[in-house]
């Protein structure tokens, strides 16, 4: 206390160990020379006219200051070390050996000897020492980021696996969380450094509102004795301690909780500022999307079985490389078609592919190839059409010359995105989704994810510009992607965040990464940062409030204004720092508590979600309509645009009454109107 303090005095910078050296010396140093003076006086008038100093010793207040203060920085760190207990939790995952095999002989070396392109084996139980990709064994491991590969610290849970190590030391996905989490624990938000400018103030005023009590209570006759120990009172007890500990103690427990639950904020900035973001743009495929397309329809021709459309296609298929025969014949796999051997195969770039198969030529591809060779029944390009609208592409299969049906393939909407979607808009926040499709796919995708707004046509490169047009309307953007092509966009958002450990230059660009790939982290990030900025706004307002308080008490204001006797001892005051600290490091701690998937909490912006239900009816004139069929047609097209709440059609009159939440342009009426079949008049 004593040689910080008076280097911050000798330097001017005064901080709180100034104050604390400062009161218990002033305790002492008064303290000694009232001894002094009952020792002269007692020389000179004897033992009874010493006493009169008795009152005059605070020897005991200059160590107890000390005493009690420190007493209250082993509290505050004890409660600050629990603020780590996410990142010692991840250090100890950390595995401190590995078995590598060297000359076909298993060795047990330190994790330090392992390099990169070493084979290491895992036996059943226990922790893959380093990340590295599976060479040869089967087994269930926890945690695994890709299909064959391992990351350090993940258990093995059955079979014996020989993997060669790919990153190692720290460059482990387990080292590089831990790195993350410690290095946002030591950098500053924004708040607190507003913190660290008012300590810096608030430090010299304290020294200067000490010596004003002092000499206001000499002035009024108090004696030094009492008004040196109002002085120290408000020296000790107005330390900037709580002030100093509101800030970082919370954003030391917001990233442990973070961590605790797969959320990394890379900065204690990044901590901060995803609570304060307005709007959300969902870049599609593999965040809202799985990203991985998967059968969805399957269509057979008039008078052909389902089971022998799926033979021909399974057959066909398995011998192509390309994403959409995948889903063909992962679905088959899972519907245990069996295949039968096809030969001759042969792929025909942008038509489709080819091969014999029981001495019969099998095809299967789009409609412009299928329809070179076979007639498509109507009824199914009818089909075909409605779930190409449904942003779901169509592959046709037949036997010479013979159509077998089609089979609808597309990327899958993962099962947590229209709840991730709904928890942001139910906090306030606008959804929008960026994507490359076209606007009909795009809208059909957007209306079942339940966003506010689509932006399609999007380039990879024309992401960056989405962000600024939507920062303009917005303000504040967070950008939520997985890959390559959205770093540009990431790092324009005021926020950015990406879903999934698998793209580095993703996560490098990102001030937020989500471990565990799932869009319901997006939302429970945006509420951990939120809990956690209330919680630094309770622990700065218990400190001012404390010293509001507090300062008058120690200075003796409440006595002489209204007589109560209320004056505090400096032992006492030393005391009630402790206490502040204290309660400030107990208050963040509060946060280990906090469900981040809770939507109990979540505030609702009324007036937004007001102007949604506010409905507009507009009326529109359609030609052709002859049966309820027709109607029937029309309403289908109509709803399928965002922002129609329902279509009500009635032929007889020509008209279709829309329910709005927003408006709608024109050109999407009339164009839905038309892909139905139907003249739109106006």
């Amino acid at each position: 206390f004593f040689i910080n303090g008076f280097k911050s005095l000798w330097h001017r910078a005064p901080n709180m160990d100034a104050l604390v050296a400062l009161g218990s010396s002033a305790s002492f140093l008064y303290s000694l020379y009232a001894l002094m003076k009952a020792a002269s006086t007692m020389a000179e008038f004897g033992a009874e006219a010493s006493m009169k100093y008795m009152d005059s010793y605070y020897f005991e207040s200059a160590a107890m200051i000390l005493a009690l203060i420190t007493v209250g920085k082993t509290l505050e760190a004890k409660s600050k070390g629990r603020t780590t207990d996410a990142l010692k939790s991840l250090m100890k995952l950390s595995p401190k050996t590995a078995t590598l095999l060297r000359d076909g002989e298993e060795v047990d070396v330190g994790i330090e000897d392992v390099g990169v392109g070493d084979v290491f084996v895992v036996r059943p139980g226990e922790n893959v020492p380093v990340d590295g990709i599976v060479l040869s064994g089967t087994s269930a491991v926890d945690e695994s980021a890709l299909t064959g590969v391992v990351s350090a610290a993940t258990v093995n849970r059955s079979g014996y696996l020989e993997c060669r190590a790919t990153r190692v030391g720290n460059d482990t996905t387990l080292s590089q969380i831990i790195k993350m989490v410690s290095d946002a624990a030591a950098t500053k938000a924004p708040v607190a450094k507003v913190a660290d400018r008012i300590s810096g103030i608030f430090v010299p005023m304290v020294m200067v509102i000490a010596l004003a009590v002092f000499f206001a209570w000499m002035v009024v006759g108090s004696g030094v004795e009492h008004s040196l120990t109002r002085a120290i009172a408000v020296l000790v007890i107005s330390c900037p301690c709580a002030l100093g500990l509101a800030t970082p103690v919370a954003i030391m427990v917001g990233n442990g909780v973070g961590a605790k639950n797969g959320i990394l904020f890379k900065t204690a900035e990044s901590l901060e500022a995803a609570g304060k973001v307005r709007a959300v743009a969902l870049d599609k495929t593999g965040t809202i999307t799985k990203g991985e397309p998967a059968v969805t329809d399957v269509v057979p021709g008039p008078g052909v079985d389902i089971g022998d459309l799926m033979e021909a296609a399974f057959s066909l298929e398995q011998k192509s490389e390309h994403p959409l025969s995948k889903a063909v014949v992962a679905y088959g796999l899972e519907e245990g078609t069996a295949a039968k051997d096809v030969s001759d195969f042969e792929v025909l770039p942008g038509n489709g592919l080819t091969g014999r198969m029981d001495g019969a030529v099998l095809r299967g591809g789009n409609e412009h190839f299928l329809a070179t060779v076979c007639d498509i029944p109507t009824k199914i390009l009818a089909v075909a059409e409605h779930l190409s609208k449904e942003g779901k592409t169509p592959l046709y299969f037949a036997k010479d010359d013979a159509f077998l049906g089609l089979i609808a393939v597309a990327d899958v909407m993962k099962e947590d995105s229209p709840e991730a979607i709904s928890q942001l808009r139910e906090m306030g926040i606008a959804v929008c989704m960026l994507t490359g499709d076209n606007e009909v796919t795009a809208e059909a995708i957007g209306k079942e994810a339940g966003v506010d707004r689509v932006v399609a046509g999007v380039l990879p490169g024309g992401k960056a510009d989405a962000i600024k047009e939507l920062q303009k309307e917005y303000g504040r953007v967070a950008m939520v992607g997985d890959g390559i092509n959205d770093a540009p966009a990431l790092t324009t958002a005021d926020t950015g965040i990406a879903i999934g450990a698998g793209t580095d230059v993703a996560i490098d660009a990102a001030d937020v990464v989500l471990m565990n790939s799932t869009l319901r982290d997006v939302p429970a990030a945006v509420r951990l940062s939120r809990q956690t900025l209330l919680n630094i706004k309770e622990n700065l307002f218990w400190a001012f409030l404390y010293n509001i308080i507090c300062i008058p008490l120690a200075a003796g204001w409440y006595n002489a204004v209204f007589g109560v006797g209320w004056e505090l001892s400096p032992m006492v005051a030393a005391a009630a720092m402790s206490l502040s600290s204290f309660c400030v490091c107990m208050n963040a701690l509060r946060l280990n508590l906090f469900d981040v998937h809770s939507t109990k909490h979540d505030k609702m912006n009324v007036n937004r979600l007001r102007k949604e239900a506010t409905t507009m009816e507009k009326t529109i004139k359609v030609e052709g309509m002859m049966c309820q069929h027709c109607e029937a047609s029309v309403k289908k097209e109509l709803e399928k645009i965002r922002k129609v709440e329902s279509a009500t059609a009635d032929h007889e009159a020509g008209t279709v009454v829309l329910q709005l939440s927003g408006d709608v342009k024109e050109e999407k009426l009339k164009k839905a109107v038309e892909e139905a079949g139907f003249t739109y008049v106006g």
